[in-house]
């Protein structure tokens, strides 16, 4: 027990290990479980990048803890260094790293829905801003090496490390509690508060386990114990912390949908829009005409999905798309401002922003307008990129499409659909000699009305 709670390689810490491997493993299925299982697309831009990097630090947090707490029995290498493990990876690029991450999401989520326009600051420059400090503060521990052989440090070291996390922690306080009045659709403020809670119950694990391990060193139990229960506890939290909803709203919600996804599968969908998706009864016998403008024509959902295939099969549906999802935006009341900057935020990452996965041609002065709006409820957000891409459309796929195959379909189906109806209406009346203009269901006896009772009922009247 001696010898293995000083070099490692106890029973105890294998066991953990196996805890730790199990957390990152089940750390990348729930993070990459929307991608393979339900095929949603990836996004581009820090929406997905801020998860992936915050999976990553949760792994060299882990990671930092093994090599730097001998948890493995190892022999002594150079690149075994303290500082390497529990300096750099443990801070800048594990616990600082992953709070720095959801500070970043929680200044995203304040600029968007408090003050209702894009953050003035991307999120690739504002995250190693943010993670300076802990660059500084661990290359002056480097510098000042206070670590001893067992990667612990002196007591005047230890309260400026923990007001460093401390102050972290503050700060996400801080910007969550200034979202407390927003009435959030998914769970983004539950879980800013769910990692608050874990980053600050990580802080006082950490705390005590290094009283712990500093002041009882010839206990070898209590060395043993400690740090099977600083690793063990951390695995748990590292999962805890994960959270897809803040960045990811929609793949969090298709990814919690585990028996019908595919009723969440757009964001009108998920924000409860009405008729988002749905076909008007009048909508699916309405004749299609070439002669028709095409603004009109695309308030038809029926045509409006015929185009969008068309336009999907010659690899120019973004625009046809665009307009769609701008269609259920104004379905949403004005005076529910938080739906509107939902669904303003998915067209803007989806379309709108450089890079984005299905990123439309409009001109940079309509793409400046929208990404400088100061208000993203506002009704006319998307006017001018509309009138752009209509325009381009008319101009390009319009003209092929009513010489394509998915013209001729809609026409048939249309044709087909509007003899379904005319046959049902002509079979639901009832054409008797005598009550020709009585609906069979206004019958409350259903019975037939022949001429021979017709006859009866005369000869009782006279008879009376």
């Amino acid at each position: 027990m001696t010898s293995c709670a000083l070099e490692g390689g106890c029973p105890s810490d294998y066991v953990a290990v196996s805890i730790s491997i199990l957390s990152i493993f089940l750390l990348v299925v729930k993070w990459t479980l929307p991608y393979i299982i339900h095929k949603v697309p990836r996004p581009n831009g820090s929406s997905f990048w801020l998860v992936a990097i915050q999976v990553m630090a949760s792994f060299n947090l882990l990671l930092s803890i093994v090599m730097s707490f001998n948890f493995v029995k190892f022999k002594r290498h150079w690149w075994r260094s303290c500082y390497i493990w529990a300096v750099w990876i443990e801070g800048p690029l594990g616990f600082g790293l992953l709070l720095s991450c959801r500070i970043v999401q929680a200044f995203q989520l304040y600029y968007i829905f408090v003050k209702r326009r894009m953050p003035p600051i991307r999120s690739h420059i504002f995250l190693p801003l943010i993670l300076l400090p802990w660059t500084i503060g661990s290359g002056v521990i480097h510098m000042k090496k206070p670590l001893n052989y067992h990667c612990h440090m002196g007591s005047q070291w230890i309260i400026p490390v923990i007001c460093l996390h401390a102050s972290y922690v503050v700060a996400l306080v801080g910007f969550t509690r200034a979202l407390h009045h927003i009435e959030f659709r998914f769970s983004e403020v539950k879980d800013l508060w769910r990692g608050i809670l874990v980053a600050t119950s990580c802080i006082g694990i950490w705390v005590v386990s290094y009283v712990l391990n500093e002041i009882h060193e010839d206990i070898a139990w209590l060395q043993v114990v400690s740090r099977f229960m600083l690793l063990f506890a951390t695995s748990i939290l590292v999962l805890a912390f994960f959270s897809l909803s803040i960045s990811q709203p929609l793949v969090s919600l298709i990814s919690l949908r585990k028996k019908d996804p595919q009723k969440c599968d757009t964001m009108s969908s998920a924000l409860g829009v009405l008729d988002s998706g749905l076909l008007l009864q009048g909508e699916q016998t309405q004749p299609i005409s070439p002669n028709e403008p095409l603004d009109k024509l695309l308030l038809n959902r029926r045509f409006r999905q015929s185009f969008m295939e068309f336009a999907d099969s010659c690899l120019a549906g973004e625009s046809v798309h665009f307009y769609d999802d701008v269609q259920q935006l104004d379905k949403i009341p004005l005076n529910d401002p938080t739906r509107r900057i939902y669904m303003a935020r998915h067209i803007i990452e989806t379309y709108i922003v450089s890079g984005a996965t299905m990123e439309v041609n409009i001109s940079h002065r309509s793409r400046q307008e929208i990404l400088a709006t100061l208000d993203l409820a506002q009704p006319t957000l998307f006017q001018n990129a509309v009138n752009e891409l209509m325009l381009l459309m008319k101009m390009n796929l319009a003209k092929d499409y009513w010489s394509s195959t998915s013209f001729l379909k809609l026409r048939e189906q249309v044709a087909m659909r509007t003899v379904s109806r005319e046959s049902e209406q002509v079979n639901g009346w009832n054409f008797s000699p005598r009550l020709s203009s009585v609906h069979c269901a206004d019958d409350p006896f259903h019975e037939e009305h022949s001429p021979s009772s017709s006859e009866c009922r005369n000869h009782d009247l006279d008879m009376k």
